[in-house]
């Protein structure tokens, strides 16, 4: 059966949201602030599972789009991704049953849940990523074969694009281009989809999995537990099954520039409780690969994530710095992003990295 999520649910959902984000998907507090503002204005959020999606529905996924750095400096309106559905809506000539996340990480996890309480439409617990990733078809929609457009892209100042491309990829391209005019990031309509495809391509679940890991952690810090422990025994219970800690350091280097809608670098962290070698990680808005020299410990689609050294809050790559105590667990991806056809666009050489994918558990600790 579906829930209704309460003011407590989203400190817990933000908090796992994040962990899953793997570095990117825009910071969830501001989305979770943006949820509980609607909540408080008397409104609710009303989330079904994915089998509970009928034939007969139309699914809009909602998102933001964008470098998570300019959320720094450019707040939301509030309303962007609503717009963006209505419009879209408009376009097809369709109403819209339900939205859904695009990703289940960071900000992206909590946009469809403000669409949800503003429009009164329930929200799908599921998504196309398991995680987060930067680009627009790096998802199971695309992987099965769903078109992403015609989408809506609107800006904070009202601005709405609707974009028909002749394929994802270009599709994402010529979003990226629109979102930059628009201030480097934007919220977005896209996949607009019926029951059963929604039902055959999306990763059930995953809303929920969040909950459970923000809980576990959130648990563990206020009874004074290892937040660490209790995030690996949460995982086990989820289709992600497998994390360890891959890393225990100071950040002493980070190298990070906004450049074509993308936050783009890389981290070095070094050991403090070995022989002082350095981990690099490199990132585009989401971690992507994790080294100590040539070995590689850990990669995408596998998630990367680098968590405070103390309490396990997980820190986006917009907010890495200089003398951050931190550790760096690894975490296994759901098997459906590790198909072979899904490695195609989630896999380590998507991002131009001349590496093959190795899962998390056969990598040496």
């Amino acid at each position: 059966m579906g829930f209704a999520l309460e003011h407590g649910d989203l400190i817990d959902l933000a908090l796992g949201a994040a962990i899953l984000g793997t570095g990117g998907g825009g910071d969830p507090y501001i989305g979770r602030l943006m949820v509980e503002r609607e909540l408080d204005q008397g409104r609710r959020v009303e989330v079904v599972r994915l089998d509970e999606v009928g034939d007969g529905d139309h699914v809009i996924p909602t998102a933001m789009m964008g470098a998570p750095t300019c959320l720094i400096e450019k707040i939301p309106r509030g309303n962007e991704a609503a717009l963006s559905l209505r419009r879209l809506e408009a376009f097809l000539g369709i109403r819209a049953t339900c939205t859904m996340p695009v990703e289940a990480g960071g900000m992206n996890s909590t946009v469809p849940l403000l669409v949800g309480a503003q429009l009164g439409l329930p929200v799908v617990d599921a998504d196309g990523m398991g995680r987060a990733f930067p680009n627009l078809y790096q998802d199971t929609f695309h992987v099965h074969g769903v078109p992403g457009a015609p989408m809506a892209i609107t800006g904070e100042r009202g601005d709405t694009a609707i974009l028909m491309a002749c394929d994802n990829v270009r599709r994402e391209w010529i979003a990226r281009g629109v979102t930059i005019r628009m201030g480097g990031c934007a919220h977005i309509a896209e996949y607009p989809m019926g029951g059963p495809t929604a039902r055959r391509c999306a990763i059930g679940g995953t809303l929920s999995v969040c909950l459970a890991l923000g809980k576990a952690v959130r648990q563990a810090n206020e009874q004074h537990g290892d937040p660490f422990d209790r995030l690996v025994g949460a995982l086990r219970e989820t289709p992600y099954r497998h994390g360890r800690v891959l890393w225990t350091g100071k950040v002493i280097e980070v190298y990070r520039r906004t450049t074509e809608g993308f936050a783009r670098g890389w981290v070095h962290i070094r050991d403090t409780e070995g022989p002082g070698e350095t981990l690099d990680v490199l990132f585009q808005n989401e971690n992507l690969v994790a080294r100590v020299g040539a070995r590689v410990v850990c990669s995408v689609p596998d998630l990367v994530c680098i968590l405070d050294r103390e309490t396990a809050a997980p820190i986006p790559t917009e907010a890495l710095r200089y003398g951050q105590q931190v550790k760096v667990v690894g975490v296994a991806a759901p098997p459906i992003l590790r198909t072979p056809e899904a490695l195609e666009v989630f896999g380590p050489r998507a991002f131009g990295v001349d590496l093959d994918f190795v899962p998390l558990e056969e990598l040496a600790p």
